[in-house]
């Protein structure tokens, strides 16, 4: 059976190109949409006391399948990502080809280029945008706003260490389905910092496990660690900063934190594979 997080899949409702390949009363093309806030909370079900299992950002296509009240059942463009999110934080259409990248933590997205107006929104570090003019420092950008020209990179910048990524996000709150410096969990955490390093991952550890980069070990024993070397355990990764310490986005302390690794092995059920991503 397809996994219903990467295929818009349901008893009652799937996506019309899986149609042949799974059962469902019926089959519909998506709408494509556009993230236009920062971002937004993806859940499990269509109510906001629903778990959140992951997060849309700003620019991201979201492609619409179902409706129900407030709020769009779909599939996220980058990840492959699927549930409900909230119907105001997207607009109909393809999102605009993107010229630059936030570079810096986090951005200010203004209403006008003038950094005493209150600011509408904030962008979080990787999301991509299409700059349409310049004023006073600040780039306007196609969906309107402003944002500081040095928080933006043009597109194709990449810090090619994703260690040196994660260590700016140390003491970052941990957060369930987070993938921002805001709140961030332990695939997002690892998803983020190699997308910076411009290496897609998949968004849960288990897919991550299972996908990324090269198979170095099922165990741990026999490898000579290396800095950047994904680590898991059971529903948990981490990324080695060196050949003894992993910094990872743990529920253990609630934040973003480096620790030996053999405490993360000992505390958390074992190591289940460690996985070299090339660079």
């Amino acid at each position: 059976p397809l996994d219903p997080r990467r295929h818009p899949v349901r008893p009652d409702l799937a996506a019309a190109d899986l149609r042949g390949r799974v059962e469902a009363d019926r089959f519909v093309e998506g709408e494509p949409h556009r993230v236009f806030v920062g971002r937004a909370t993806l859940r499990g079900a269509p109510d906001a006391s629903a778990r959140q299992t992951s997060e849309l950002l700003y620019g991201e296509l979201f492609t619409v399948y179902d409706r129900l009240g407030d709020w769009t059942w779909g599939q996220c463009g980058t990840d492959g990502y699927v549930g409900w999110a909230p119907a105001d934080a997207l607009m109909i259409g393809e999102p605009a080809d993107p010229t630059h990248i936030v570079r810096d933590l986090r951005a200010f997205r203004f209403p006008e280029p003038d950094l005493k107006t209150h600011p509408r929104d904030a962008l979080p570090l990787g999301v991509r945008v299409a700059v349409e003019d310049e004023t006073n420092g600040f780039r306007r950008i196609a969906s309107g706003g402003w944002i500081f020209g040095a928080h933006l990179a043009p597109l194709g910048w990449t810090q090619p260490d994703p260690v040196a990524t994660a260590e700016r996000l140390l003491g970052v709150p941990y957060y369930w389905g987070g993938r921002t410096p805001w709140g961030i969990d332990c695939s997002g955490l690892a998803q983020l910092c190699f997308a910076c390093a411009g290496h897609a991952l998949p968004r849960d550890s288990d897919m991550q496990r299972a996908e990324a980069g090269e198979l170095l070990s099922t165990d741990g024993t026999g490898v000579a660690y290396r800095r950047g070397d994904l680590v898991f355990f059971p529903g948990h990764v981490g990324l080695m900063v060196d050949g003894e310490r992993l910094i990872h986005a743990t529920a253990h302390s609630m934040t973003v934190v480096v620790e030996p690794l053999g405490d993360v092995a000992a505390r958390g059920g074992g190591i289940l594979a460690v996985r070299r991503v090339p660079r």
